[in-house]
């Protein structure tokens, strides 16, 4: 459950008084020390905020030594965003409670579950050392967020309760205040999320790309024809979440130093980052963070040569073996981690398919249960994860108090002859010569799925979902791109269904927000254009036409407004019920192990751990700006 600390500082578990911390002087960074010399760089404790954030050990950590590089592998130039999600520096964020609590902000206040007021830390900076205050967020809202030519559709559809946007105000340089006149629950998890809502940005950088505050009349005529084009330029610097323009200053324990294109990402220890460890040290105490872009089917064998330092990313289940073997050789250990998604791997089906015979289709829900019917979840079980992982639909793991059975089960026990019963009802009982159904406009019953042509190990499951599919008639071709062109092909509606992940949050609490059991975002794959139209405010996309879309709204409406843990939870289990009997996304297996390969000289990093997007940042609630290097060790 989440829990709002109001009005401290400090993240649970102790920590001490921020006084108490300096009270003798911390040791300097070596990383900084020529800088400092020099005269180019403040002292250390110049460079915290008057009350830092003093970060508790978790069970097992230890206090940390400076110095080091830690390596790790991605598999596209776009994960160096990673930087950001494993930084997990946030204005409030999830502990390992999954509780929220103040991060970046010194204290938060909330009133009435409307009223939400941020008081920042005094003296903290940006990674260049310029002032942190809340000038950083008048100007996203006033100038970025509510400026037509850098935001067409407005602010984001996030900060939206029953239409109203907050009323915003920045009562002096330490204070910002969000108020609605209903309670807004999502505020506090979209703003601690993996890829959160970033309600500031750096004034300082972005102003002197902004025609509010530049000005004109100083430039030659040429120089002003180059401004026009000023709003695609601002919006090309202002990339937060991606990561990839090291001029853009951060708040993050690592600064990416590299641009883009490149195969190669630096990112630098932040010398003005607003934590520090129990003895007033501040962190990070890695100096870098390197990652290295690698071919995605390489990098399990890269890792187990030991060429990464931590490493989870393009590493599955079937790796682990190999992995465990070369564990001595190479000088790293695996851990396992349990995943909570609601689904590890599942389909979804384009309700807003562009083609008006697959949207009729793919809107029967008679099709979706037969598909779902049709495949064999054991098999791809005991193939690819051992019989580890848990058989069913994309719903809840057993560590939400929403599980159930039922939702697990619900149309997704292997049934060839009642998936071959549903397709007859609908009327497809034609074949052709090799038993392949036959559409309405005579051609054979295929469906074409893609991919972001990332993971093999979707392509094996499509590969075994493809031989019991072709038991009641159905063929199933795979169809790989990149992963832009792969969502854009989704938004646009020209794909009929596609393989992704499932729900990230598998363990809801009432408190969790449903919002993805609803027609809300684009990125939901079953109901793009629907999400669109949710998050445009009817701009773009289109409306909600089938009933039980409409009333996930309409129960998502509801959730927003319940003041009772009770109410809360009865609109989840609606939700998650018509979810499963509508089976808009087909689930296939859950609980799944993530391996991590972590180097033996790598300190702490946890041994238990759940592995998990939103909520958890994957490592990003562990804080790895405690990790370190124990090089006496070697």
């Amino acid at each position: 459950m989440i829990r709002l600390l109001l009005g401290i500082s400090l993240l649970i578990g102790g920590g001490l008084p921020a006084g108490a911390a300096m009270a003798q002087e911390p040791a300097s960074i070596p990383f900084f020390q020529q800088a400092v010399a020099d005269g180019t760089l403040p002292p250390m404790q110049d460079r915290l905020p008057e009350t830092p954030l003093v970060v508790p050990l978790l069970d097992g950590q230890t206090i940390g030594r400076y110095g080091g590089e830690l390596r790790s592998l991605i598999d596209r130039p776009a994960d160096v965003k990673l930087m950001f999600v494993y930084g997990y520096a946030r204005l409030v964020g999830y502990n390992t409670a999954l509780e929220i609590e103040p991060d970046i902000v010194e204290k938060l206040d909330v009133e009435e579950g409307r009223i939400f007021t941020f008081t920042l830390r005094r003296g903290h900076r940006w990674s260049d050392g310029a002032p942190f205050t809340s000038e950083d967020f008048r100007y996203w809202w006033e100038d970025v967020a509510n400026n037509r030519k850098l935001s067409p559709a407005g602010p984001p559809a996030a900060l939206l309760v029953d239409g109203e946007m907050p009323v915003v105000t920045f009562p002096d340089e330490v204070t910002v205040r969000y108020e609605w006149s209903m309670p807004n629950p999502n505020f506090l998890p979209h703003l601690a999320g993996a890829a959160p809502l970033v309600i500031y940005r750096p004034a300082h950088y972005l102003k002197p790309f902004h025609e509010e505050y530049v000005d004109l009349s100083g430039m030659n005529k040429v120089q002003r024809i180059k401004f026009k084009a000023w709003a695609s330029k601002h919006n090309r610097l202002d990339n937060v979440y991606k990561f990839d323009n090291p001029d853009l200053p951060t708040l993050q324990p690592w600064q990416n130093t590299t641009s883009a294109p490149a195969n190669r990402f630096v990112g630098e220890r932040n010398p003005y980052f607003h934590r520090v460890d129990a003895e007033g040290k501040q962190l990070p105490y890695i100096d870098r963070m390197i990652l290295s872009v690698s071919e995605g089917k390489l990098i399990s064998a890269k890792a187990a040569a030991g060429d990464s330092d931590l490493q989870a990313r393009a590493l599955n289940l079937k790796d682990a073996t190999f992995l465990k073997e070369n564990e001595k050789r190479s000088d790293y250990k695996i851990l396992l981690w349990p995943t909570v998604r609601g689904s590890h791997i599942a389909l979804y089906p384009n309700l807003n398919a562009s083609d008006p015979m697959w949207r009729d289709l793919m809107r029967d829900v008679r099709f979706r249960r037969a598909l779902s019917l049709a495949i064999d979840r054991e098999e791809i079980n005991d193939v690819l994860f051992f019989g580890l992982a848990s058989e069913g639909n994309n719903a809840v793991q057993k560590q939400s108090v929403f599980y159930s059975e039922d939702l697990r089960t619900r149309w997704s026990g292997l049934d060839l002859e009642k998936a071959s019963a549903l397709l007859d009802e609908i009327g497809l009982t034609a074949r052709n010569k090799e038993g392949i159904r036959l559409l309405p406009n005579g051609e054979p019953l295929a469906i074409i799925v893609e991919t972001a042509g990332e993971s093999t190990e979707q392509t094996d499951v499509l590969e075994l979902i493809r031989d019991s599919w072709r038991e009641v008639g159905v063929k199933l071709y795979t169809k790989p791109s990149q992963r832009s062109v792969f969502r854009n092909r989704i938004f646009s509606g020209e794909t009929i269904m596609s393989v992704w992940s499932g729900y990230e949050n598998g363990a809801p609490t009432p408190r969790s927000s449903p919002a993805i059991l609803a027609p809300t975002s684009q990125q939901s794959y079953q109901w793009p254009k629907w999400g669109q139209f949710f998050e445009t405010k009817g701009r773009s996309g289109e409306a909600p036409d089938m009933p039980a879309a409409i009333r996930l709204n309409e129960l998502y409406a509801e959730w927003l407004y319940a003041g009772t843990d009770e109410a809360r939870s009865r609109i989840w289990r609606e939700m998650l019920d018509i979810h499963v009997d509508q089976q808009f996304s087909i689930g296939l297996v859950g609980g799944i192990l993530q391996p991590i390969v972590v180097k033996n000289h790598l300190k702490n990093v946890p041994e238990k751990a759940i592995f998990n997007w939103d909520p958890g940042a994957h490592f990003g609630i562990y804080h790895p700006d405690l990790f370190w290097f124990d090089t006496q060790a070697e």
